[in-house]
């Protein structure tokens, strides 16, 4: 998982997840869910907002040519995205992932912050990334934050298997 890996390529079709996992476009699967719910405490903190926004919540579950290796639930401020193409999953995956969704619609993204923890899976984690209990897990938090301030997207959490996921930083300095 590289750090750039939200840096737009246009015209490219790819995601995040793509670019993580080195694959094309056939090699990759996407199964999905949308649901209208309202943010708990943890979530209103996350997008700092008040408990009980609507929200969109996408859980996905990742695959490279058939293997599960991420599982995640993407929430959306259901006032960003109502009645628009980002809401209908037919549309997934979009190419150029959550940003470009945010793009077509007017809002730019100009920050993402992510937050990982390891742990052992729960049973669900286990059975959909088809992992033994045994296997850690990555677990984290990313954010999507807008150009004025306002976070735009929370996934929480994305979950990785352990065994296999790199993270891989670089940090440009300037002096």
């Amino acid at each position: 998982m590289a750090a750039d890996r939200y840096r737009s390529t246009p015209g490219a079709k790819s995601t995040p997840y793509t670019k993580d996992q080195g694959i094309g476009w056939s090699e990759y699967r996407l199964d999905k869910r949308f649901e209208r719910v309202q943010a708990d405490a943890e979530l209103a903190s996350q997008f700092e907002c008040e408990p009980g926004e609507k929200l969109l919540a996408r859980h996905f579950v990742f695959y490279d040519n058939d293997q599960p290796t991420q599982m995640s639930t993407s929430y959306l401020r259901w006032a960003d995205v109502a009645d628009t193409p980002v809401a209908d999953p037919i549309n997934e995956p979009w190419p150029g992932g959550t940003r470009a969704q945010l793009g077509s619609l007017g809002i730019r993204v100009t920050q993402i912050t992510e937050s990982f923890t390891a742990a052992m899976p729960t049973e669900l984690e286990a059975a959909t990334l088809r992992i033994g209990a045994g296997v850690p897990v990555l677990r984290y938090t990313r954010r999507h934050i807008a150009d004025t301030g306002r976070v735009v997207e929370v996934a929480h959490p994305i979950v990785r298997r352990g065994d296999t996921t790199i993270v891989d930083f670089r940090i440009d300095l300037d002096d």
